[in-house]
């Protein structure tokens, strides 16, 4: 391991986040998460995954699912993730994560994983023969994630709150049975950033496994497929443009979208195209989206061309991550009496 990160675990805390990949990177994505990574990195330890293990939850296409993953890690450095100062990896490059699943299986209930709201969501009306397993295992998978590396902090939005605080459960309950073997992470509320809602659905996120296509931006779409996507968004027909969510859902989205690429608050920007109409608005959306991504893509091509630095990278991100991994895991088998050798 190098100095420089030896130097960073010492003196900063450890955040841990990371991404299925599946579907695609959206600019939902990038306005909520990823653009805060880029800026956490330079002021935490930060491990950045690609959770491929949590992904396979969903059949995936073994050509695609492989292609997807390596893209996924593209995206993130083209974005502004710098591998000479965050760790980024695939989760299934480190067996620990899997090993420490076990271990964390064996102390968590079945009745405090079926209470999980994902879980429930996302199994409604569906026969119990035909569930997988590895759905219903999914939460200690993500505490396995955190816990290896005696994480402190873990930015969560809403729908992970309930996964973390699982998280926290296993880890208070195994260091009261064996000692002081865990770090209790703590949640890391980001500084508030934009929701960007779905295009067709403007009450619902943004998602990037949205079966309709038209519902989001991807990161690598083409500028033409942006225009045709942003032109369609779904606004309504009253006149003169304004902020209210509430109420104007479609409008008020545009004018996130807008305001987190330009740096103003959609407020402002509802005052400067108030006498204007909706093509107006979506017109500069559509720019404003076009010209973000054009580094961002060409970064990405570059990146996707040249695969063995890319390859290079993730091999490096997955040595420093097992090296990491290693005590933590040999502390929680010898806490629980595993014969060390």
């Amino acid at each position: 391991m190098s100095s420089q990160v030896s130097m960073n675990i010492q003196t900063k805390s450890t955040l841990f986040s990371g991404i299925q990949p599946s579907g695609l990177l959206t600019i939902g994505g990038y306005i909520g998460a990823l653009r805060n990574w880029v800026r956490l990195q330079h002021e935490y330890d930060c491990l950045f995954c690609i959770v491929d293990l949590h992904a396979i939850t969903v059949r995936q296409d073994p050509k695609t699912f492989a292609e997807r993953c390596l893209s996924f890690a593209a995206q993130y450095i083209a974005l502004g993730i710098d591998p000479k100062t965050a760790t980024i990896f695939l989760q299934s490059h480190v067996p620990a994560h899997t090993e420490l699943t076990w271990l964390l299986n064996c102390h968590a209930y079945m009745g405090e994983l079926s209470r999980m709201t994902q879980f429930k969501d996302k199994t409604q009306g569906k026969k119990e023969q035909t569930i997988g397993v590895g759905l219903f295992d999914y939460p200690v998978l993500m505490a396995a994630d955190i816990l290896l590396y005696q994480t402190k902090l873990v930015p969560v939005g809403a729908d992970q709150k309930q996964h973390l605080e699982l998280t926290r459960d296993l880890a208070v309950r195994m260091n009261h049975y064996y000692g002081q073997i865990f770090t209790v992470p703590e949640a890391f509320i980001p500084e508030v950033g934009a929701r960007v809602m779905s295009l067709q659905e403007p009450t619902k996120k943004m998602s990037k496994s949205d079966e309709n296509e038209g519902n989001y931006i991807a990161l690598i779409e083409t500028p033409d497929v942006i225009r045709k996507k942003i032109k369609r968004a779904v606004t309504d027909a009253t006149m003169g443009i304004t902020y209210e969510p509430d109420t104007r859902p479609g409008v008020a989205n545009l004018l996130t979208i807008l305001g987190a690429l330009t740096d103003r608050a959609p407020t402002a920007l509802a005052e400067q195209y108030a006498d204007k109409g909706n093509a107006a608005l979506k017109g500069d959306v559509a720019d404003a989206l076009i010209a973000f991504l054009e580094p961002f893509q060409a970064r990405y091509h570059e990146l996707m061309d040249n695969r063995d630095a890319l390859y290079a990278i993730l091999r490096r991100g997955a040595e420093q991550t097992r090296h990491r991994a290693e005590p933590t895991l040999r502390r929680v088998y010898g806490a629980m009496g595993f014969w060390q050798g």
